[in-house]
């Protein structure tokens, strides 16, 4: 009687949605944990920056001359700096998991508000041709009704500029629906820093101040998770290891044995 209780269903069309619907709850339980994992990673970060910032203030205020004072804002330094990469890695695999269903929410860390670029520095303006058709009903009949418009600083040998990209909107006449032109590949998601100011970024470790430091934005020298306190620094260390954690193993195990160029 039991193994009758027990025994699935014999159509293979009920079997398959069974399977089908347990692949789905799968998904869904793996979304959630990566979305814990990202939030406890995230309240962990934030512990470790609140305690940085306390034992500065500290140091600051009373022991300015104290070398273990000193030291333990080098540790505290390095702890968050560790617990901020992993929370941004942690944040993009939920992300990913949760693209892969359609009941879990996608968890999005807060970031601090985006001060705005001084008004003396160059801007370069870069419109993105929108799409020639309505994606919707393919009529022609397009008017302008606004615009995106994001900003990114960018490193220029010598000097600094910002880069203003435009994705113009536009709305079809037939049929109402509204175009627009994909967002851009951007090196920091949903961050300022363009690809040549990440790629300079280390520069700051070993030049001075004066010939690197990009006006208005007080980004010290130091250790990068000092940085990150104000700037994300660890964010953007983050997002550049796991977008290139999978490079090893998609290298060809033959190529170990190419002859070198020299």
């Amino acid at each position: 009687m039991n193994a009758e209780r027990d025994a699935g269903p014999d159509d293979i069309a009920a079997l398959k949605e069974a399977l089908a619907a347990e692949r789905a709850r799968g998904l869904e339980i793996a979304a959630e944990l990566a979305v814990a994992r990202a939030k406890a990673s995230e309240d962990s970060a934030l512990i470790a920056q609140q305690k940085l910032q306390i034992a500065k203030l500290r140091h600051q205020i009373y022991g300015q001359q104290s070398e273990r004072s000193s030291r333990l804002i080098e540790q505290l330094a390095l702890t968050f700096e560790e617990l901020e990469v992993d929370a941004t890695e942690d944040e993009l695999s939920a992300e990913q998991a949760a693209a892969r269903t359609t009941t879990v929410r996608v968890f999005t860390r807060k970031r601090a508000e985006r001060q705005t670029f001084p008004e003396h520095l160059p801007r370069e303006r870069v419109v993105i041709d929108p799409p020639p058709a309505c994606e919707c009903c393919g009529g022609h009949r397009l008017r302008k009704i606004g615009e995106d418009v994001t900003r990114t600083l960018e490193a220029v040998p010598r000097q600094w500029k910002v880069v203003e990209t435009v994705r113009e909107k536009f709305s079809c006449r037939d049929c109402e629906k509204i175009s627009q032109a994909p967002a851009p590949f951007y090196a920091v998601a949903r961050g300022w820093a363009g690809l040549s100011f990440v790629g300079h970024d280390h520069v700051r470790e070993v030049r001075p101040a004066s010939a690197i430091e990009p006006p208005g934005r007080a980004l010290r020298l130091g250790r990068r998770a000092d940085r990150a306190v104000d700037h994300g620094g660890c964010r953007w260390i983050g997002l550049c290891v796991a977008g290139t954690s999978a490079t090893p193993s998609r290298i060809p195990r033959s190529g170990g044995r190419a002859p070198s160029c020299r």
